[in-house]
């Protein structure tokens, strides 16, 4: 009988443990109106294969119903960058991404934080992030850059993600074999 007990207490710890967290947008990580901007994930985490990516704000003058603004997202590839079309929004504050089942949009898998989209021509924040710590500032277009044991900041037109934020995905053999065989002909 203990088995029994030991062995549903470690398979539902390992159910709660597996979760989808929308890590960008933040409410210290904003978007800027009819630019490019990032929407990332914890996609190591999650049990989901796919879903629905819908934008939402508490304020009904601003977005008086959930906007889909990416019909199939895969889960595995971590991070998306938002166009100009998709973030067409108002700048306002209120702004919640929700990641939801495909077939039905109710069903809500993730939601950010409440989150900020500021006017065209903001500034944009960068976020650095090393092991085991973070931190914040402005930039005028989307970075980040990752280091083991130190921070370090980048800047540049379009985002990046660099050292072992890449590690964080998962790769099998054969893709890296891929990866590997590209490199030596190119």
């Amino acid at each position: 009988m203990f088995h029994r007990l030991a062995l549903a207490s470690v398979t539902f710890l390992g159910v709660v443990s597996a979760q989808l967290t929308i890590t960008s947008p933040s409410a210290d990580d904003w978007w800027v109106a009819q630019s490019l901007n990032i929407l990332a994930w914890t996609c190591n985490t999650s049990p989901y294969e796919n879903f629905t990516v819908l934008l939402t704000n508490s304020n009904l003058s601003i977005l008086p119903a959930p906007l889909a603004i990416i019909a199939v997202q895969d889960n595995f590839d971590c991070s998306v960058t938002i166009t100009q079309q998709q973030s067409a929004q108002p700048a306002g504050t209120g702004y919640v991404v929700q990641l939801a089942n495909i077939i039905n949009g109710t069903d809500v898998y993730a939601q950010s934080e409440p989150f900020e989209i500021k006017a065209l021509g903001t500034a944009y924040p960068t976020t650095t992030f090393s092991a085991g710590s973070s931190a914040t500032s402005s930039s005028t277009s989307p970075t980040t850059t990752s280091s083991t044991g130190s921070s370090a900041t980048s800047s540049s037109a379009s985002p990046i993600i660099t050292g072992a934020a890449l590690s964080q995905y998962p790769v099998s053999l054969s893709m890296a074999a891929a990866l590997a065989f590209s490199v030596v002909i190119a």
